[in-house]
């Protein structure tokens, strides 16, 4: 069995057995239709990992916190589904060039406030970033929250994460590259 296999089954069964706030039960997997659909919508592909917690596991509902968004719909969450809530931030981002939205990272779950965990899907091991929108400049509101989602996931189910109580002041590395990615470095 392959690590992501292990890791999978870990969030398998600790996403059975927990309910993140306004999630009345883990939603079903999606179908490969859905993630083709929400793909074409992207136009870029999912990570593996990613693609197989939606696939295998549920559509949102488990994870850190408020947990996964779903992917193209909302329902049984209130919360905004993950590939809708990315063009929304795309286009806010073109009409806002002081608050660009980097090209393929995607959002996959809400802390509140207007933070998002969301996935770079340009890296091979989908780097999870922080995005904290009331940071008071741009560049500064992006911050690496785990190098990979696996490692991500590994700090959820461990109980490690920035997020939990004695971690509390947990400093997380700005991105860098924000500017090259959003070409802010460009921008005078």
């Amino acid at each position: 069995m392959t690590d992501n296999e292990q890791l999978l089954d870990r969030v398998a069964a600790q996403a059975r057995n927990t309910r993140p706030w306004g999630w009345p039960s883990l939603p079903e997997p999606v179908e490969e239709a859905a993630l083709v659909r929400a793909e074409a919508a992207l136009g870029f592909p999912l990570p593996p990992l990613l693609a197989a917690l939606y696939l295998r596991i549920g559509d949102g509902g488990f994870g850190p916190e408020y947990g996964l968004l779903p992917l193209l719909d909302s329902p049984p969450s209130s919360e905004p589904a993950a590939v809708p809530q990315y063009l929304a931030h795309r286009e806010s981002g073109r009409r806002d060039p002081d608050r660009p939205w980097p090209e393929g990272v995607l959002p996959i779950s809400h802390w509140g406030c207007g933070m998002y965990a969301c996935v770079d899907c340009r890296t091979p091991q989908a780097t999870v970033l922080l995005y904290e929108p009331n940071a008071d400049e741009a560049d500064h509101a992006w911050y690496v929250d785990a190098p990979g989602l696996a490692q991500w996931l590994q700090a959820w189910l461990d109980g490690t994460g920035w997020y939990e109580e004695f971690n509390d002041g947990a400093d997380l590395p700005p991105w860098p590259d924000f500017p090259i990615r959003t070409g802010a470095a460009h921008a005078s």
